[in-house]
C-alpha cells in the first residue's frame, strides 16, 4: 500500500515538471513573441519603416567616369562607396561569402534557427549565428553592437526583426550585393568595388578565385585583416575561406591546396583626392562641379551633396590619352630638371635657382613667397600668430616630406628642413602644364597641370598664365591673311623694323630685333619661312599693317579671356595665356576656322541614372575657312624646316649624345603632316610648343615658378627642348594606340581656295640660319 502511494506521488511529481515545463515553454515562446513584437514595433528603438528598407541611406561616392567609360577618381569625404549590381559580382566571390559566412543563406528567411539554436547551446563557442542578412541589418540601421548585456540582446532582437523586413523586401542577390557594397574593407575601400579596385586595381567582375577569399576573409574584422599591415594574417585567414569553399564543395582539394601556397600578389592602388590618374583635372572639376550644384538644387529645393550622393559625371577626357600624356611628361621632366640641376650647381650659380637677380631681389622675392603660402595663411588666420611669429618659424628646422624624381619617377623622401629652404628647394623645380583637345568637338581628352599634385597643386593648365612667345606669332599671321589676303608664298625683306612712337598708343619707338642680334638680317623671307624661324621684324610688319586692335579682337574671339592690350608688342607674346585659352584658340584654325569651346564634362545623372545636365556646344565661325587652312599651311612649315623640325627624323645624328638624353624620345620620325609652333619667352623663362594634326591639338608649357628661374642659355631653354619633346611622346603613344584613331592626314583645304599655299618656287633654303630660337652650331641641324 505504501509502495503504491509513493510511485503514486512519483507519478504526480513528473506531471508536475511536465507541466512546468511546457508553461516554461510556452511562456518563453509568447515572451519571445512579445519581444519581436515590441521591437517591431519601435519600443526598443527606432525601426526603419517601409520606406527606409525600399531607400536605405548610404553614402555614396561620386563618380567621374572618363569618355571611355572607366572611372577617373571619385568625390568622397568618409565613404568612398560607389554600388555595383548582383550582376557584376563573379559567381565565387559570392560563393566564398556563403561557404564562409552564411552556409545556409539560401534556406532560411533571415533568421537561421539550426545556428541560432548552436550558438546558445554552445554559448557562442560554436561560430556566431548571425546570417548575412542580420550582418547586413546591423551594418544599415544600428552598426556596432554595445558591451551591456541586456542592450546586445535588444538589439540582436531588432537585428532579427530588420533581417526578416529585408528578406520580405527583397531577392537573396540583392541582399547579397547589398552587403558586399555596405561593408568598409579599410584604406578608403568602401565596398567591394572600391576594395577590388584598390586592393588589386581590377574590376569586382575581374578578380581571380583568390582575390574573391582574401577579401570575403576581410568580413571577420576588416582592422585586423588589413592586408596592408598585416599580411600573414590576412593570407591566413583567406586559406580558412579556401577551406571553407571546398567544405561545402565549391572547390575541388587540389585547388584549395594550390590556392593556398600562393601570395596574397596585392596591386596596391589608393584612391584619393591626390593619387591615382588626372588629379589635376579632378582639381578643377571639383570646382566646376561646386558652382553647378550652386545654381542646380535638387527638386525639393535642397542641395546636391558632391561628396554623398552617388553622381555620375561623365567627362571627355579619354582615360588612354590621359596616361599616354602623364606618361609623357614623367619621361621627359626628370630629364630635364636633372639638366637643370647640373647647370645650377652653387659652384655653378651662386644664386641658384635664380638668375641675374641680386641677394636683394632673391630676399624680396622669398619674403613674397612665404606671405602667399599656405603655412603663412595658416598660421595668420587659423592661428592668429603676429607676422613676426610666423617669419621665425620659417626660420626652424622641422621634420617634412619634400617632392625628388628618384629613377625617373616621382616620388618622396622624409627629411628636417627650414619651412624658407623647403621654399628655395620647390622653386628649382620645372613645372608643366599640357591640355590636349578635339578641335572639332571641342572635347578635352588629356589635361596634366604638373608633375606631381600632392606637392604642386597649382593646375597650370586653366589656373597658370605665362607669357606665351613665339607662340603667339599665329594670330598675327592670321590677321594678316584674314584681312589682307597674304599668301604663305609672299615675301617680306628681312630687315630691321620699327614702329614709331604713339602710333598705337606707344609712348616710345618700337623696334623689335632678332634672336640672332645685328648679324641675323638681309635678304627677303615668305611668310611660312618667317614663322617657321620665328622672324621678329617681319611678324612686326605684319602687326603694323593689320594693326594691333586686330588681333586682340581675333584673339578675343577665338576664346582668349585673359587681357590682351592692343600694343604692338603683343606680337611677339607678351600676353599671359593659359594653356587652356591657347589650346582652345588654335582649334580654331584646325577646325576651319570655327572656335569650339573646350568641353570637359558631357552629362552628370543622380544615383538613379536620372540626367541632371548635359552640355551644350558653343562654336562660333571667326575666320574664313580659307583664312584658317593658309595660317594651317604656314604652321606646317615650322615642323618641316623650322624650330620644330626635329620631330622629324632624318638628318639629327650629329645632336650631342647628351643632348638626345635630355630632349627624351628624339628622334621622333613623325612622317605626317603636323602643323605647330614654338615659343619661347625672354631669357628662357617660358617654353611652349603648339602641336595640332586635323582631330588633335595639343599644347604644353614648361617653366620654374618664378621666372628668375631658367635655363642661363636656349639650348636647354628654348620651347623646341622644354615643352616639344612632351608633345612628341605623347603623339607616339598616342598613334601607337591605333584604337583612338588619331589623324595621319593632311589638313582638309577649301573647296575654292584662293590664296596659293604651294611655295615650292620660292621655297626657302633649308641651310639658312635659324633666329628667334637657335641652336649653337654644334646642335644646329
Amino acid at each position: 500500500m505504501a509502495k503504491a502511494k509513493k510511485e503514486t506521488k512519483s507519478e504526480q511529481d513528473f506531471l508536475k515538471y511536465i507541466r512546468w515545463f511546457w508553461i516554461c515553454f510556452a511562456g518563453g515562446l509568447v515572451t519571445l513573441l512579445l519581444l519581436f513584437l515590441m521591437a517591431s514595433w519601435g519600443i526598443f528603438g527606432e525601426m526603419p519603416d517601409h520606406t527606409v528598407l525600399e531607400n536605405p541611406k548610404t553614402n555614396l561616392a561620386t563618380e567621374i567616369i572618363s569618355s571611355d567609360g572607366q572611372t577617373l577618381g571619385k568625390f568622397y569625404f568618409n565613404d568612398n562607396r560607389t554600388p555595383v549590381s548582383y550582376d557584376e559580382l563573379p559567381q565565387h566571390l559570392v560563393n566564398a561569402l556563403v561557404a564562409t559566412e552564411d552556409a545556409r543563406f539560401y534556406e532560411h528567411s533571415g533568421v537561421d534557427a539550426r545556428g541560432t539554436l548552436r550558438a546558445a547551446v554552445k554559448l557562442g563557442r560554436g561560430g556566431g549565428a548571425s546570417t548575412i542578412s542580420q550582418q547586413l541589418a546591423k551594418q544599415l540601421f544600428h552598426g556596432e553592437g554595445s558591451k551591456n548585456i541586456i542592450e546586445r540582446v535588444l538589439q540582436k532582437l531588432k537585428e532579427w526583426v530588420i533581417a526578416i523586413r529585408l528578406e520580405r523586401q527583397y531577392t537573396k542577390e540583392e541582399i547579397m550585393a547589398q552587403y558586399f557594397n555596405i561593408y568598409d574593407f579599410g584604406n578608403n575601400a568602401d565596398g567591394i568595388r572600391s576594395a577590388s579596385r584598390i586592393y588589386f586595381n581590377k574590376e569586382p567582375k575581374e578578380l581571380e578565385l583568390k582575390e574573391s577569399a582574401m577579401l570575403v576573409g576581410m568580413f571577420k574584422n576588416s582592422s585586423l585583416y588589413n592586408p596592408r599591415r598585416n599580411p600573414v594574417g590576412v593570407k591566413n585567414r583567406r586559406n580558412v575561406v579556401l577551406a571553407q569553399m571546398y567544405k561545402y564543395d565549391y572547390i575541388d582539394e587540389k585547388l584549395k591546396d594550390s590556392l593556398q601556397q600562393t601570395e596574397l600578389d596585392l596591386d596596391y592602388s589608393p584612391e584619393s583626392h591626390r593619387e591615382g590618374i588626372a588629379t589635376y583635372f579632378r582639381g578643377y572639376l571639383d570646382g566646376f562641379m561646386k558652382d553647378w550644384i550652386k545654381d542646380n538644387p535638387k527638386p525639393d529645393g535642397s542641395k546636391w551633396n558632391l561628396y554623398n550622393d552617388g553622381l555620375k559625371i561623365y567627362t571627355t577626357i579619354d582615360s588612354r590619352m590621359q596616361k599616354h600624356a602623364e606618361d609623357a611628361v614623367q619621361q621627359h621632366m626628370p630629364r630635364l630638371q636633372a639638366e637643370f640641376f647640373n647647370q645650377n650647381t652653387p659652384k655653378r650659380n651662386p644664386t641658384a635657382p635664380f638668375l641675374e637677380l641680386d641677394q636683394s631681389e632673391i630676399d624680396a622675392l622669398m619674403r613674397r613667397g612665404m606671405r602667399q603660402s599656405e603655412r603663412w595663411r595658416h598660421m595668420k588666420y587659423d592661428l592668429k600668430k603676429s607676422n613676426k611669429e610666423i617669419e621665425e618659424s620659417f626660420q626652424k628646422p622641422i621634420p617634412m616630406t619634400v617632392f625628388v624624381w628618384e629613377d625617373g619617377k616621382p616620388s618622396e623622401v622624409d627629411t628636417i628642413m627650414k619651412p624658407m629652404d623647403s621654399m628655395r628647394y620647390y622653386k628649382s623645380f620645372l613645372r608643366t602644364g599640357m591640355m590636349s583637345m578635339n578641335p572639332q568637338t571641342g572635347h578635352v581628352k588629356a589635361w596634366v597641370g604638373g608633375m606631381n599634385y600632392r606637392h604642386f597643386q597649382y593646375d597650370m593648365v586653366k589656373q597658370g598664365k605665362r607669357q606665351v612667345g613665339s607662340t603667339f606669332k599665329p594670330f598675327v599671321y592670321a590677321s594678316a591673311i584674314d584681312q589682307l589676303h597674304y599668301s604663305p608664298c609672299d615675301e617680306f625683306p628681312d630687315t630691321p623694323y620699327c614702329i614709331e612712337a604713339n602710333k598705337y598708343g606707344n609712348p616710345e619707338e618700337w623696334c623689335p630685333k632678332n634672336s640672332g642680334g645685328e648679324d641675323d638680317y638681309g635678304g627677303t623671307r615668305t611668310l611660312k619661312n618667317a614663322l617657321a624661324n620665328s622672324v621678329n621684324t617681319i611678324t612686326a610688319r605684319l602687326i603694323d599693317k593689320v594693326g594691333p586692335q586686330t588681333v586682340a579682337d581675333l584673339v578675343k574671339k577665338i576664346g582668349v579671356t585673359s587681357e590682351v592690350l592692343p600694343v604692338p608688342a603683343i606680337a611677339l607674346g607678351v600676353p599671359e595665356i593659359s594653356v587652356y585659352e591657347m589650346v582652345g584658340a588654335y582649334s580654331t584654325f584646325a577646325n576651319k576656322g570655327v572656335y569650339t569651346k573646350p568641353v570637359m564634362v558631357t552629362s552628370i545623372e543622380d544615383k538613379n541614372g536620372t540626367i541632371l545636365y548635359q552640355f551644350k556646344p558653343e562654336s562660333k565661325d571667326v575666320l574664313s575657312e580659307e583664312a584658317a587652312y593658309v595660317t594651317v599651311k604656314l604652321m606646317e612649315g615650322v615642323t618641316q624646316s623650322g624650330s620644330g623640325a626635329r620631330l622629324r627624323g632624318s638628318g639629327r645624328d650629329k645632336y650631342r649624345a647628351d643632348y638626345r638624353e635630355v630632349v627624351t624620345g628624339y628622334p621622333y620620325e613623325f612622317t605626317n603632316p603636323i602643323a605647330g609652333k614654338t615659343g619661347t619667352t625672354q631669357n628662357q623663362s617660358d617654353g611652349w610648343f603648339m602641336g595640332m594634326v586635323p582631330n588633335l591639338v595639343t599644347g604644353v608649357w614648361v617653366g620654374a615658378e618664378d621666372r628668375a628661374a631658367h635655363f642661363k642659355t636656349i639650348t636647354y631653354g628654348q620651347g623646341a627642348s622644354m615643352a616639344l619633346p612632351i608633345w612628341g611622346i605623347y603623339m607616339k603613344s598616342c598613334y601607337a594606340d591605333e584604337a583612338l584613331n588619331i589623324s595621319k592626314a593632311d589638313f582638309e583645304a577649301p573647296e575654292e581656295l584662293t590664296i596659293n599655299v604651294d611655295c615650292s618656287v620660292v621655297e626657302e633654303d633649308a641651310s639658312q640660319v635659324q633666329t628667334e630660337e637657335k641652336l649653337p652650331e654644334e646642335l644646329e641641324f
